[in-house]
């Protein structure tokens, strides 16, 4: 019998990319969509709930499978109001943390940020750190948090600044090695491809930074 996944933000930049690979995987026999709009297509093994996913814990009857992937995510400039910001990047990777509990799903992955700290003076970095602890401390199973850098790929919406900062890393990405990797820019399949190796492979629970998403999306391919 082939595996249940769930994904939260299947309609995002990584959550698509995620949601191709599950599909195309044979590993996998059902993949369960959460979210406020549709993917856009039908699949024999997709499963789409459209809900609101603020409410998510509603959906607690329908929130059963092996894995949770959390590509949930806003930006300041799409979410500039700091309390609906922190319920979309800090409430709804909890209630998927408290779902997995209250429903015995061992592996969840959640997509944080590089510089995540509780500690930290700016609002994104302490708010995803936040995050991670509440995270860990909800879910007593297999728990990882991935830590990209800047995320590469084309986004719906249009994002100057992001756009120029994505072009001038192209160049640097080269340049960073060692210590430094992990600063290098990253494509959303790259992170897919490794969130879908932590939960599917035999990986200690924890954090894993940008440096060690690039190589596990290399090493994973591989085998």
């Amino acid at each position: 019998m082939g595996k249940k996944a769930i994904i939260l933000g299947a309609t995002g930049l990584t959550g698509g990319h995620v949601l191709k690979l599950l599909l195309d995987n044979a590993a996998y026999e059902t993949v369960i969509v959460f979210g406020r709009t549709s993917v856009g297509f039908k699949h024999p093994k997709l499963q789409e709930h459209l809900t609101d996913l603020f409410t998510l814990q509603e959906e607690h009857a329908h929130f059963h499978a092996d894995e949770v992937y959390c590509c949930i995510g806003t930006t300041k400039a799409k979410t500039p109001d700091k309390e609906t910001y922190k319920k979309i990047d800090y409430g709804i990777p909890l209630t998927a943390a408290q779902l997995c509990e209250r429903n015995d799903i061992e592996n969840l992955v959640v997509i944080s940020a590089l510089g995540a700290n509780p500690e930290s003076g700016i609002f994104y970095n302490r708010l995803k750190g936040e995050m991670e602890q509440a995270v860990q401390q909800a879910h007593s199973g297999n728990t990882f948090i991935v830590q990209p850098a800047l995320i590469s790929g084309d986004r719906e919406e249009n994002r100057t600044g992001e756009w120029l900062f994505k072009q001038l890393f192209k160049g640097l990405n080269y340049l960073l090695v060692g210590p430094l990797k992990k600063y290098r820019s990253i494509h959303p399949e790259q992170i897919a491809k490794a969130m879908i190796c932590l939960a599917d492979s035999d990986y200690t629970p924890g954090v894993y930074e940008n440096d060690r998403l690039i190589d596990l999306a290399t090493s994973c391919n591989k085998q």
